[in-house]
């Protein structure tokens, strides 16, 4: 006797999805921090292309969402818990649904819509149909695997990251003013980076101040972002992962010693874990430059973590490595421009080097001060990486000092992190 098995699917119950849509719908007040990447979003509001809008989880897209927000818009959080059952098939029942409520509109704001498995088929119609889509995610393959199978051309993708200096300065109601400024300015504004280095720029934990904030946040983009989706036997290896870069920030890593700290057997194993944490945002490694591409990915990489609080919170440090704290704020400025950063190790190192148009553009080197003890090592790093590079200028970011340094005809200038930081 055989049993035919039917199969059943559970669809999205359709009066709570027109419960969600109309509690989505009031656009919430609150004061916000113009955010940055507003200015590139508008810049590409009148264009055809999607736009795309990624960033770790809580970094504000949600916000920046709310804030192009008109009466033409509709917008879904797909991030919202009540939609946990939605699937591709429950699209067009949004849509018409959307439609019944609101009227037709022609700008469609889509927040995390990545957790919807194959929601890029419908983003196309959408867009086939002349409609202008916004989309925010938080987690770079996927967007860009997605897209590129359905979407290629048709998007803008603009990267997004916690507070910058100058929107912590905003968000604490600071002036940002770094010329003709008086001693009591500048004492202001060097106390604000101080914090900033310590706060980092999570707009919600600058609220609450509460650690257990960020330990959540860490738990959703680990669990979330990583284990869920890359479907992972064991959160332990991962973790540790994370744990080691969070406690390295600015050093050369090796995946075999990385291997050997979480017992996995395979340094390829390690090399797809921290990949899967670049595409999550919570790290990024940096390249040793070389002409050769080959011999650039088997190169020696660099780790820098999202923010130096979350670091600092998950890590392990003996003391408070401001250095080390103090480059990863100046890697996510350049990384925030969207700059193709490396390093350069010969005989001595230089902390960055930039790439544009296909040759290096600049060096820059990063300490906390330049002293006595290590003056020579720090100007040798950088001038090497200028004469390597043929660079006629370079930057050394010091905590708080101002010189200029002429050397064989290279120019160095010495400049204060928190002046740099605010510059445009």
């Amino acid at each position: 006797m055989f049993i035919n098995k039917r199969r059943f699917t559970l669809k999205m119950d359709k009066e709570l999805l027109k419960e969600v849509l109309l509690s989505q719908a009031k656009k919430p007040e609150e004061k916000v921090v113009e955010r940055a990447v507003l200015s590139r979003i508008k810049e590409h509001s009148k264009t055809p292309f999607i736009i795309i809008i990624s960033g770790v989880r809580r970094c504000g897209k949600s916000t920046v969402l709310q804030e192009i927000r008109n009466n033409d818009c509709y917008y879904v959080n797909f991030d919202d818990e009540r939609l946990i059952q939605f699937t591709v098939a429950d699209f067009q029942v949004m849509h018409e649904l959307l439609m019944e409520l609101f009227g037709e509109r022609n700008v469609f704001i889509f927040d995390e819509i990545q957790n919807i498995k194959g929601w890029e088929r419908f983003v196309r119609r959408l867009y086939d149909q002349k409609k202008k889509i916004y989309i925010s995610g938080s987690n770079a393959s996927m967007l860009s695997r997605e897209l590129g199978t359905h979407l290629t051309g048709r998007n803008i993708s603009l990267p997004m990251f916690p507070f910058s200096f100058s929107e912590y300065l905003e968000f604490r109601e600071l002036p940002k003013k770094t010329t003709n400024i008086t001693s009591a300015e500048k004492s202001m504004l060097k106390k604000a980076y101080n914090e900033y280095l310590i706060e980092g720029g999570f707009p919600e934990y600058l609220q609450t101040k509460k650690e257990d904030y960020l330990r959540n946040l860490y738990e959703n983009v680990i669990y979330r972002d990583v284990i869920t989706r890359y479907k992972l036997s064991s959160e332990k290896p991962i973790k540790e992962t994370a744990y080691y870069i969070a406690s390295n920030i600015g050093k050369e890593i090796s995946f075999n010693s990385i291997k050997k700290l979480t017992g996995l057997t395979s340094a390829t194993t390690i090399k797809e874990y921290m990949e899967y944490l670049e595409n999550s945002y919570l790290a990024f490694l940096v390249p040793k430059y070389n002409s050769s591409l080959k011999k650039q990915i088997y190169s020696a990489k660099k780790v820098y973590f999202i923010d130096q609080c979350l670091a600092r919170l998950l890590g392990f440090r003996e003391s408070e490595d401001r250095g080390r704290m103090m480059e990863n704020a100046v890697f996510l400025n350049l990384k925030r421009k969207n700059e193709e950063i490396y390093f350069h190790r010969e005989k001595n190192e230089c902390d960055f080097i930039i790439r544009k148009g296909g040759k290096i553009t600049s060096a820059i080197q990063v300490t906390v001060s330049l002293k006595e003890t290590n003056r020579e090592r720090e100007i040798s790093g950088l001038l090497e990486a200028m004469k390597k590079y043929k660079l006629s200028k370079g930057i050394i970011i010091t905590e708080d000092q101002t010189e200029e340094i002429k050397i064989d005809n290279k120019k160095i200038s010495v400049v204060p992190v928190w002046k740099w930081l605010l510059e445009e």
